[in-house]
């Protein structure tokens, strides 16, 4: 068995070990703390590894050892030094070479660390992921041992693979994978104190989420025409913007009819993973009119013993992917709606607050976002009042402002007409005009 012991003489460790029956003791530059015994305890238990399994050779292991002419390969040692500090030097570059992990084997320790942060539905996505796509690529090499060159091929290799509907891999999925091989590289060099080849790829391009909100019309035609035990579930997702788990999670618990109020607690997964996305997807969502006559309607259609607000006929909770293709596309296409995911009733939510005027914070909060960096990113380009960028809104604030004074007040349609000259000329006018009537009133 491989041991690794200091020298009192020097404070250096060494490590102990046989091989074909003689005693080896291979010294390094490697002062004993803590940190230098975890790195020789790598290399000690790859030694006994492959001493057992007969695949040892002296001189992978201590190639400026006098000991590498043990296993017979002499042409290996060629003339490089063997004695001496010169070769102690080499044996402790060496050594810490020899301590750097596979890659396959530093992927499953960030795993082990990282899985406690995880809700159980990415835990299980990212062993897969790890299994099925990094490691057939880079397992069997050392970390320092993969390039630039080697990632950059990766990312081209997977970014050719089958994605949906018979296209490649998208821009946004390649892009997260390499992200999530950049966490594993950067942790394992930086621990091992050597430059990352991650650091400085850049991401390729992606296209834009299509976005496809419901208008209010059209929502009023899916509550209408949906299957009677699917309305209320339509409602209240159209209108709270309640991600898919948040709504197949609510129960009766997180109602609040007297504070005219629900809570979102919890998800609800066929995985059974019931965390929340984030932790500030915990909130409060106040119940307008049309969703709290909604909660009232499928109140009445209560499963006793079924804690769940949407559930199936036998008091189970909604199944996303059977609700998807058993309810959710064959109403799309009665209605002649464009097919989109169920999730797009979220975006129909998000984009109905910001249209009628709320405080983008507050819609933030109630979607459960961090801040509103989401709502102007992906949908200002439906709410003209974020959009807008002509001056109407400051020429009708002029307009009105001047109201009193004028005989003509501009309407807006003949601001939507006039060139920017115009418009520039009006509002001094306006402004002038409301200035007059300033003065006309102090006397």
């Amino acid at each position: 068995m491989a041991s690794i012991r200091c020298r009192k003489e020097t404070g250096l460790l060494y490590l102990d070990f046989t091989y074909h029956g003689v005693r080896c003791r291979e010294q390094t530059l490697l002062p004993d703390t803590a940190t230098n015994r975890t790195r020789l305890q790598v290399l000690a238990d790859r030694i006994e590894r492959a001493v057992n399994q007969g695949t040892f050779r002296y001189v992978d292991f201590f190639p400026n050892s006098s000991r590498a002419r043990i296993d017979g390969n002499n042409t290996a040692v060629g003339n490089r030094e063997r004695t001496g500090t010169r070769g102690a030097e080499g044996l402790g570059a060496a050594a810490k070479r020899a301590t750097l992990p596979l890659f396959a084997d530093f992927a499953n320790v960030w795993f082990a660390e990282s899985e406690p942060r995880w809700r159980t539905r990415y835990q299980v996505n990212m062993r897969v992921t790890i299994d099925k796509i990094f490691l057939p690529f880079f397992g069997n090499k050392h970390l320092d041992d993969i390039t630039r060159a080697d990632l950059l091929a990766f990312r081209a290799e997977i970014a050719k693979r089958p994605g949906r509907a018979g296209q490649t891999l998208s821009g946004k999925r390649t892009n997260k994978l390499m992200m999530q091989l950049r966490a594993i590289l950067n942790e394992g060099c930086d621990r091992h104190e050597i430059n990352s080849p991650a650091r400085g790829i850049k991401a390729l391009k992606q296209k834009r989420s299509e976005v496809h909100p419901f208008s209010l019309n059209e929502v009023e035609r899916l509550a209408a025409t949906i299957r009677e035990d699917y309305r209320a579930y339509i409602i209240v997702r159209c209108l709270t913007g309640l991600r898919t788990g948040e709504a197949n999670g609510l129960q009766w618990c997180d109602i609040d009819f007297e504070d005219n109020t629900f809570k979102v607690e919890r998800a609800f997964s066929r995985d059974g993973d019931d965390d929340l996305k984030t932790e500030s997807s915990k909130r409060e969502i106040p119940m307008v009119p049309q969703v709290r006559a909604a909660f009232e309607a499928q109140r009445t259609r209560v499963v006793d013993g079924c804690p769940w607000v949407f559930h199936t006929p036998q008091g189970h909770p909604i199944d996303a992917v059977n609700f998807t293709n058993r309810v959710w596309y064959p109403l799309l296409r009665y209605l002649g709606f464009k097919a989109r995911p169920p999730y797009h009733m979220r975006h129909t939510a998000a984009t109905l607050m910001l249209a009628s005027g709320e405080n983008p914070e507050w819609v933030a909060k109630m979607l459960g976002h961090v801040n509103t960096d989401m709502l102007f990113r992906v949908y200002s380009r439906f709410v003209p009042n974020l959009t807008r960028q002509d001056g109407r809104a400051f020429a009708g604030l002029i307009n009105s402002h001047a109201a009193g004074s004028r005989d003509a007040v501009l309407t807006e349609k003949q601001i939507d007409s006039m060139d920017a000259e115009t418009l520039r000329r009006e509002l001094r006018a306006a402004v002038s005009a409301g200035a007059h009537a300033g003065r006309n009133a102090d006397h």
